[in-house]
């Protein structure tokens, strides 16, 4: 049986896609949820779903002063690095990790691997250097 919070999550990305809370969208978008292909091999856990929220919301303000200081500050700095996946992790949580990372306006995740690693591409102000792409962090793979 597929999760609740997986239900959820699947309904409430449909419902912000379709802007549409009639009875018919309503029926459509509980459909879609239950036929989405969904992941046998992990439970997820309600801590751990909660706490991504909390992280969420913990993001909105500093997307703002993010924003703000990209305005009065450039950054023309541009780095990508590989971040390790949390352990444990359904696909609804490594989706709202993904989100997490993306909503901040200085990162965006450029790739999901499977074997458990984000590539990561961060905007900072200048440092020491030219300004160019810099590759850092984990075990690169072609």
């Amino acid at each position: 049986m597929i999760g609740y919070l997986d239900l959820l999550l699947r309904l409430t990305i449909w419902f912000l896609l379709t802007a549409d809370l009639s009875p018919a969208n309503i029926f459509i978008g509980v459909a879609v949820a239950f036929l989405l292909p969904r992941s046998s091999t992990k439970r997820a856990v309600l801590k751990d779903w909660l706490h991504v929220l909390w992280e969420i919301l913990q993001a909105i303000p500093i997307a703002y002063l993010e924003a703000l200081e990209m305005i009065f500050r450039p950054h023309p700095q541009e780095v990508q690095t590989r971040e390790q996946v949390k352990p444990n992790r359904t696909l609804g949580l490594i989706f709202l990790d993904i989100f997490l990372i993306t909503f901040t306006p200085k990162t965006i995740v450029l790739k999901y691997q499977e074997d458990g690693w984000y590539k990561v591409h961060w905007v900072r102000r200048q440092r020491r250097g030219n300004g160019r792409v810099q590759e850092r962090g984990g075990p690169e793979t072609p």
